[in-house]
């Protein structure tokens, strides 16, 4: 059974080097308590200038940053302990994967965002923010809620240079790739397909699309086989759906 995706949820700009904070913070041993009371010295003076409204801003940030390496939902803590293990073992270049992955599976309305900025981006090389606002709302409605999340989420994979402004005068609000990280382990492979498939509804997909979904823009996936992927995690069921396409499925968990 996999959480809710419809969950909006992602309402502040979130910037990579926190996520790395409060991912170390936690590596080192430190309990909720701690990461908690860490997070709020140190964005004291980034997201506070003594308004309700900036603490406010500040208490929204930290729930997030919570959410994603802290206290997942109950299904991603498996997903949740090996993504850490990975932090722990990857090379600082390549942490950037698996805070995308853990991100979309905490909140799967990011990755709604990153696949409809992948699709743009190879149709037409750039995306508007425009363009990205438009379809989510098709998606998830006609709320300011929304369209401010859409707003978020867009700076933020700016600030992970995942994304670039364009800065001519003709192309204000429009982006263009940012970095791109090419991943070959194995095991970080599988992680993120089983992050991928949280944020799904139903929880499963053809590991070929999976592989080369738009979600992944900032990344240079390496095809594996379906044995290469079941191998590198226990909690991904692998089924023939056809002579040339394999089924991937999150198995049953408790959760614990």
């Amino acid at each position: 059974m996999t959480q809710r995706v419809d969950h909006i949820g992602f309402s502040q700009r979130i910037r990579l080097d926190w996520l790395e904070l409060t991912a170390n913070l936690v590596l080192a041993g430190n309990d909720e308590s701690v990461v908690y009371s860490s997070l709020q010295e140190f964005l004291k003076d980034k997201l506070s200038v003594g308004s309700n409204a900036r603490w406010g801003n500040r208490a929204k940030t930290i729930s997030i940053l919570m959410r994603i390496w802290v206290r997942p939902p109950r299904i991603l803590r498996p997903l949740h302990r090996d993504g850490l293990n990975l932090l722990s073992r990857l090379p600082a270049e390549e942490h950037l994967a698996a805070h995308w992955g853990m991100t979309m599976a905490a909140y799967p309305f990011w990755g709604a965002v990153a696949t409809q900025v992948g699709r743009l981006l190879r149709l037409q090389g750039a995306v508007r923010h425009a363009q990205v606002r438009r379809r989510i709302m098709e998606q998830y409605g006609q709320r300011p809620t929304v369209k401010d999340a859409v707003r978020r989420v867009l700076r933020s994979m700016i600030d992970w240079g995942v994304l670039d402004e364009r800065r001519d005068s003709h192309s204000r609000g429009a982006y263009v790739h940012g970095r791109s990280l090419s991943i070959t382990d194995v095991r970080l492979i599988a992680w993120l397909v089983e992050a991928f498939l949280h944020a799904q509804p139903n929880g499963s997909g053809s590991l070929e699309l999976i592989l080369n979904a738009p979600v992944f823009f900032p990344f240079r996936i390496d095809p594996i086989s379906a044995a290469q992927l079941a191998s590198g995690s226990e909690r991904l069921e692998v089924l023939r759906h056809s002579l040339d396409q394999d089924l991937i499925l999150l198995r049953p968990t408790t959760g614990k």
